[in-house]
């Protein structure tokens, strides 16, 4: 088992010192969770590997998707056999190998409205979509899909209106943190030698002649400017592969397209059901997800050109989901019960199709300059494939003879021992004085590395306590971001590291200046850069609530606009 690392504020500082040392074999550009795992594939060949955030890991995209492992059903209807059987093996290694603590089987109800041809129909899809997970052979820990009546539907989603549904077919996916995942990624890749540093931004190529031979990259902290040299650079930047690609003094040979989904969090107890929920809508699919004492309902699917950086939900987007789920639920939610909203923007490969939910999710890799891979397009968990992808590209630009991809057989930081520990959580309650629902909710949280959490109770018991209004996260948590998890700056922990910004009715207004506090010591804060760190946040928050209370996405962009980056890009 490799030893774990600890992002802390000196790992990184010593990263970003080491890298313009000698020449690195790969530098990745971008800390979604295809760079953080092409860093962790090249890091396990051997290879010297470099990977660079402009802002926070996970801070695009990978933070913001339905936060589903899944084989993507719909893909059967559209025929493509080859993407739903490379996820659904994907989902199977997660599950049982690569990420045992992270990532979770979950249920769904596929409510059926036609009495004659529906459920043949849909259980035909349903069971090839099985049957493709049990012949990848890493179906193991998911129980087969089940019909139901309508009666049966009924109990186990009594939400639903009896004249919704006929009946209905259920079936399993998984789910996960995708923040977290994409972070322990990153934190696994660094514990096998990658030299890793966020808030660290590309500002230009290094080029000689043609070939770019590294980049030039600025510490957003201090200002500093680091030469990184590499024999190849991977640029995963995703919504922004093309504004990368531009540095590169290349158009690339594919462009990527931007869609914006958006998802609402709703209390558990507004919907009554065991099981998650898929409803088909005009154009795509929308999920209802079990959340811990949430749900999670979404998403839309639409085009987006204006901000990347902070997509806003307009008042359109929630309405829009409110309006579908409401169409089978017999209490319907209103806008008062929506407690959090989220946006996020997919990286389409661009093609002919007007709508961005026709584009393809499949991903594409090219060498546009020598010395320059950019990886783009795909879905989130076909990851590890889109990283081997990436870097087997790098590699025949390599001089030297490189070892195959080892990832399938990697398994994340706090997976060893991960279902020893699940099976002495009683002893760890007892042992930490922590009542044992905490500890399992440790345990999906951080899995084997629960004991460094644990050591921190124990030398400050003040830090068991759980955070104001947050009371699913622990004091310990926040102090534990900053230490060992790469946090920097208040937004990281109440946004990606804990999920306290979408789960709390006040967006984690509460809970910004006691997290402050607790960052402060270990970040060398003074009252002053607390105060700016709360006074950020909270403009943050007011500025996501104005914007979702405007009518479009220009006056809902205009209004998210308000809230600038705690650290400045340019």
């Amino acid at each position: 088992m490799v030893k774990p690392v600890a992002l802390s504020p000196q790992t990184r500082a010593d990263a970003l010192a080491r890298l313009g040392e000698r020449e690195l074999d790969i530098l990745v550009v971008g800390g979604g969770v295809v760079g953080a795992g092409a860093a962790l594939d090249a890091a396990t060949r051997g290879l010297s590997t470099g990977l660079v955030e402009a802002r926070d890991w996970a801070s695009g995209t990978s933070s913001r998707s339905s936060k589903l492992i899944h084989g993507g059903l719909r893909y059967l209807e559209m025929l493509d056999f080859r993407l739903v059987a490379e996820a659904l093996r994907e989902r199977g290694l997660l599950i049982q190998h690569l990420a045992p603590h992270l990532v979770r089987p979950v249920p769904f109800l596929y409510p059926l409205q036609h009495r004659v041809w529906e459920r043949p129909y849909v259980g035909s899809g349903v069971l090839l979509y099985d049957t493709m997970g049990t012949t990848s052979g890493t179906a193991r820990g998911l129980p087969h899909h089940r019909h139901l009546t309508r009666r049966g539907a009924l109990r186990e989603a009594p939400a639903l209106r009896s004249d919704a549904l006929v009946g209905a077919v259920q079936y399993w996916d998984a789910q996960v943190d995708d923040a977290r995942h994409t972070m322990l990624i990153a934190r696994t890749a660094a514990a096998y030698g990658a030299l890793i540093a966020n808030r660290a931004r590309v500002s230009r190529f290094l080029r000689q002649g043609e070939r770019v031979v590294g980049a030039v990259v600025t510490d957003l902290e201090t200002g500093t400017e680091h030469e990184v040299r590499a024999k190849q650079v991977i640029n995963a930047t995703g919504v922004w592969t093309d504004d990368t690609q531009g540095m590169a003094g290349t158009r690339g040979q594919f462009h990527v397209r931007a869609s914006k989904g958006i998802h609402l969090l709703v209390p558990r107890d507004r919907i009554n059901s065991r099981t998650g929920l898929i409803l088909r809508t005009e154009k795509s699919v929308l999920f209802v997800i079990p959340w811990g004492r949430h749900w999670i309902i979404g998403t839309t699917d639409t085009d987006w050109d204006l901000d990347k950086f902070h997509p806003a939900a307009s008042a359109k987007d929630v309405r829009y989901l409110l309006d579908r789920v409401n169409t089978v639920l017999v209490t319907p939610l209103t806008p008062e019960d929506v407690e959090g909203v989220y946006a996020g923007l997919r990286p389409l490969l661009s093609g002919e199709a007007a709508e961005t939910s026709k584009l393809s999710r499949e991903h594409l890799v090219a060498h546009p300059v020598p010395g320059l891979v950019v990886i783009a397009g795909g879905k989130y968990t076909t990851y590890r494939v889109m990283a081997k992808d990436a870097v087997d590209e790098a590699v025949r630009g390599l001089d030297e003879k490189v070892p195959e991809c080892t990832t399938r057989s990697v398994p994340l930081l706090g997976a060893d021992g991960f279902q020893a520990l699940w099976n002495a959580r009683q002893n760890l309650a007892r042992e930490s004085g922590l009542h044992v629902a905490r500890i399992e909710h440790l345990l999906h949280r951080h899995g084997s590395l629960v004991h460094e959490v644990l050591d921190l109770v124990a030398a400050d018991p003040s830090l068991g306590d759980p955070l104001p209004s947050s009371d699913d996260y622990l004091r310990a948590e926040a102090v534990y971001a900053v230490t060992h998890e790469g946090a920097r700056h208040l937004d990281d922990v109440l946004a990606r590291r804990t999920r306290i910004s979408i789960e709390s009715w006040d967006r984690g207004v509460d809970a910004a200046r006691p997290v402050a506090e607790l960052m402060a010591g270990h970040l060398g804060w003074d009252a002053a850069q607390v105060d700016r760190e709360v006074d950020h946040y909270l403009k943050r928050v007011e500025a996501e609530r104005e914007a979702q209370e405007q009518p479009d996405d220009h006056t809902a962009d205009a209004a998210r606009l308000g809230a600038p980056e705690i650290v400045p890009l340019a």
